[in-house]
């Protein structure tokens, strides 16, 4: 299994605003150039959160501009490169508001679940008010049915059983003599690679590599937008 690079590699918490201060040579050492998240606070309250390629200067420039007087100790936490620093100020302000930032986080490219968890609400309780007033009848099941194919032994995709609580088509992309290869899962549980359909993820897999393979731990699946997981943990 490959090494995970750790989001946050060292921080600095709690400093005195003095310490920076008085000894900016020192704390240049540890912070100048550094990709981060900084924090300000007034006390043990969070007052101000950004994001900084420099750190160094931007806690200095924050000694003397419209902050400058509102907070007496910081925080840094330093990254490895900065391709999670945005998200993480935006997680970081969403979570707490602090009182001297003016703008709210945002995520580019996440799922907002707000509407799927409406829709998901006001379904059950479309189900439970008929079953207390003794309304209609319902039909089951409530979402449309649909209609999988068997193939010539009789067999249903084996899929099928899987993502009838996924929006699809799902996404499915592996890596393969260093190349992405990429399939879709339709509504009634067949892949699709390469123009042609498939029954199972192994027969899919087979289909790439030429051999037999294990198409449950050959394939990630989009899980979340950007959120790719082995196809296997479908079945835990």
């Amino acid at each position: 299994m490959a090494k995970r690079t750790p989001l946050v590699c060292q921080y600095l918490e709690k400093i005195s605003r003095s310490a920076l201060e008085k000894y900016q040579g020192t704390i240049r050492e540890y912070v100048a150039k550094r990709h981060g998240v900084y924090a300000l606070y007034r006390g043990n309250r969070l007052y101000y959160v950004s994001l900084a390629s420099n750190l160094r200067n931007r806690l200095r420039h924050h000694l003397r501009d419209r902050h400058g007087q509102s907070w007496d100790r910081f925080s840094v936490y330093l990254t490895i490169g900065d391709s999670h620093i945005k998200e993480l100020e935006s997680l970081v302000l969403r979570i707490v508001s602090p009182p001297g930032n003016k703008l709210v986080g945002t995520f580019g490219k996440a799922e907002n679940l707000r509407n799927q968890l409406g829709q998901a609400i006001r379904q059950q309780q479309r189900i439970e008010y008929e079953d207390l007033i003794g309304g209609r009848k319902r039909k089951t099941p409530v979402k449309p049915r649909v209609t999988s194919p068997k193939n010539r032994k009789g067999q249903l995709p084996v899929l099928s059983k899987y993502i009838s609580n996924i929006s699809p088509p799902l996404k499915l992309k592996a890596k393969f003599k260093n190349k992405t290869v990429t399939a879709r899962v339709a509504k009634n549980g067949t892949i699709r690679f390469a123009g042609n359909t498939y029954f199972s993820p192994s027969l899919a897999a087979k289909a790439v590599c030429n051999r037999s393979c294990n198409g449950w731990t050959f394939w990630n699946y989009e899980r979340a937008p950007g959120d790719w997981v082995r196809l296997n943990q479908l079945r835990k």
